[in-house]
């Protein structure tokens, strides 16, 4: 027989209680709405894991912050959720936690701490890192908690989520949920160290492996965990093996991976009925108590399932609202004259310094970026004016950073994430897809992502296909995310000012074979709006729209082309999401010719998307079809001469305006 911790006092054990009955009478009534079809997708019920949210989350205050998985009901009711939010959100309503949004896999209560569950496994661990970062750097003594269950363990997240989290002592708990099975495979054939607790020692710090049937000892350890990362004594990791009674999710089979035996011997170790028979054998207190209390949740159930069913189905116009923030813009003038030359990179450190002056919680991190300075120079000095936490370097584990950026922008602060190369986010696409992206529209709108991903594009410098790549149009085609391409020194200063002030997503791309480039900047502060092309030189024959590199060359050959006769009007888009089609149109209407030059790929690229939009929207001003001018459709080879044939070239660019003039 297992031993019994020591109770504690009576209070405490009924509030136990009472969540744990919360949490099981909601699970069994949402198991038979979706039996009667009032649930329309997934549903993954907590029962038989009550314990573990219960005894983590009776030591949290609401300013404290849970990120969770794909089987967070039970975390969600624990932290304060109220079950006929929960409840509303499964059917589908506008009532629900998450307007109807989410379902049973993303669960959002930022107002009580709630910030959200993940369909995806391991997110959940890095977000986490993030809250425990903002904590850090804005000097609370508040705690983060991941909850996680044992398929998390074998996934990227976990290593390098535990790993920052020691080095730079996170106030975070990250609570393993050992329910034995990573949907229908066990973890026992899927782990090579089955031990979870035990691996805590491995990164520094302290581990343990607890009955997650066991309220009190969880409570127990829990609550110790908690008071030491509220005191600086950095992160914890606690396995809590338990188990699933009900299947993965309702409606599947689950007899194939395990039998119908271990399923009742387990049922036999509920938690509740645990604690409920520990408490009245040492007259704790009585089963009247127990009793009164079961029957208060379920009146509350019952009336949160009414509640659910009565509400009202979201409208039609909310579906594609919260995209991006809906905060009123403020005014933005156009920048003063520019009174001197400077180049692209001094120009963006001069917009980050003057940014990390005025706003404390910005914060930095990426590879190098701390005394050295970065790799293109992006951070130089600024870590002696601002010190380790607002200038981190960090392990090589662009999922595990860009991640924690995710959890710090839904917590208060701004991360800037500098990868160096594009190449290299490629490692954390998830985190910046179904995760950073998705933020704001799946939170309704009160969770805010003020985050800054930045780093050089570009072929040149015989740097290879994995120092080279131009992904601008892929990330472009993911809502809720703004893509950044400048050109200029002033448009770079301009454009990372507005950045580090506005509250979505950004992903800023410098062309690495224009960051030494001078050019005139405004002195002081200006920002440019996303969305607003530039004329970068007026023409009347024929329109092109360039990017980054390929604005300087195409102007390299206008002067040319102007003595012959050819008047080019040249159009930077300067952001392809939002994409300014009006100023392109408005370019066309004039000139009647358009030729794009873009030195990304040509399928399903940015080339690609203003083409269909002039065709659509502007046909009837085309006087000669559209033109585009595209990379190759290749890998980038190191050797100069095949680099250079793989990109448009000045001469390239000049022999197609020539041609599409003689159409």
């Amino acid at each position: 027989m297992p031993v019994e911790t020591s109770l504690p006092a009576r209070s405490v054990v009924l509030s136990l209680y009472r969540t744990m009955q919360i949490i099981r009478q909601t699970e069994e009534e949402l198991a038979r709405c979706h039996q009667r079809g009032l649930i329309h997708g997934a549903c993954h019920t907590y029962v038989g894991e009550e314990a573990i949210a219960s005894g983590v989350a009776a030591h949290l205050r609401r300013e404290d912050v849970v990120f969770s998985t794909h089987r967070g009901h039970g975390h969600a009711l624990a932290k304060g959720m109220p079950p006929k939010e929960l409840m509303a959100e499964l059917f589908g309503r506008q009532t629900g936690c998450s307007r109807g949004r989410g379902g049973s896999m993303h669960l959002f209560s930022p107002e009580v701490g709630m910030m959200g569950t993940s369909g995806i496994v391991g997110p959940c661990i890095l977000q986490a890192c993030g809250g425990g970062y903002s904590f850090k750097l804005m000097k609370t003594d508040n705690v983060a908690v991941a909850f996680f269950g044992d398929g998390a363990t074998n996934n990227g997240a976990f290593h390098e989520g535990l790993n920052m989290a020691s080095i730079w002592k996170l106030p975070v708990l990250f609570i393993c949920e050992n329910n034995q099975f990573a949907t229908e495979v066990p973890f026992s054939y899927a782990a090579g160290n089955p031990d979870v607790g035990s691996r805590g020692a491995a990164y520094g710090m302290p581990g343990f492996t607890l009955d997650g049937n066991d309220v009190l000892e969880i409570h127990r350890v829990a609550g110790e965990a908690v008071q030491r990362a509220r005191t600086g004594g950095g992160p914890t990791l606690i396995e809590c093996k338990t188990y699933r009674t009900r299947a993965h999710a309702e409606g599947m089979g689950d007899f194939t991976y395990r039998t119908r035996e271990d399923v009742e011997e387990w049922k036999q170790k509920c938690p509740i009925n645990r604690l409920r028979r520990t408490a009245v054998e040492s007259s704790q207190a009585s089963a009247a108590d127990f009793d009164a209390v079961e029957s208060e949740i379920t009146t509350l159930v019952k009336d949160a399932r009414d509640f659910a069913e009565a509400s009202p189905w979201p409208t039609a116009e909310s579906a594609s609202r919260n995209v991006y923030s809906e905060g009123a813009a403020a005014a933005i003038a156009a920048p003063p004259p520019a009174t001197r030359s400077i180049t692209f990179t001094q120009a963006t450190h001069e917009a980050l310094a003057e940014e990390m002056k005025a706003n404390p919680l910005i914060f930095v991190m990426g590879e190098g970026i701390g005394i050295r300075g970065g790799n293109f120079k992006t951070t130089a000095g600024l870590y002696d004016l601002y010190g380790p936490e607002r200038l981190c370097d960090t392990p090589i584990c662009e999922r595990g950073f860009v991640g924690l950026a995710c959890g710090a922008g839904m917590t208060g602060t701004r991360p800037v994430i500098d990868f160096m190369f594009a190449d290299f986010v490629l490692d954390s696409v998830g985190e910046i897809i179904n995760q950073i992206a998705k933020m704001q529209y799946m939170s309704s709108g009160r969770l805010k992502m003020p985050v800054l991903l930045r780093g050089c594009i570009g072929i040149g410098h015989s740097a290879a296909t994995h120092h080279s790549g131009n992904y601008y149009g892929m990330y472009a085609q993911v809502p809720g995310l703004r893509v950044v391409v400048p050109s200029t020194a002033a448009d770079a200063k301009g454009l990372l000012k507005h950045a580090l002030r506005c509250d979505d997503p950004v992903l800023f791309l410098e062309h690495r074979e224009i960051l030494s480039i001078k050019g005139p900047v405004p002195d002081g502060d200006y920002e440019i709006e996303f969305g607003k092309a530039a004329i970068v030189r007026p023409g009347t024959d024929v329109t092109v729209v360039a990017l980054a590199r390929m604005v300087h060359l195409t102007l390299s050959v206008c002067d040319d082309l102007q003595k012959s006769g050819i008047s080019v009007e040249l159009v930077d888009p300067r952001t392809v999401s939002p994409l300014d089609v009006d100023t392109i149109l408005q370019s066309v209407h004039k000139t009647g010719r358009l030729l794009i030059v873009d030195e990304a790929f040509g399928p399903c690229s940015i080339a690609s998307e203003v083409s269909a939009q002039v065709a659509d929207r502007g046909f009837n001003d085309l006087d000669a079809p559209i033109k585009r001018i595209n990379g190759a459709f290749t890998p980038t080879p190191y050797s100069p001469t095949l680099e250079k044939v793989v990109i448009p070239q000045p001469e390239d660019i000049a022999r197609a305006i020539r041609e599409l003039m003689a159409e």
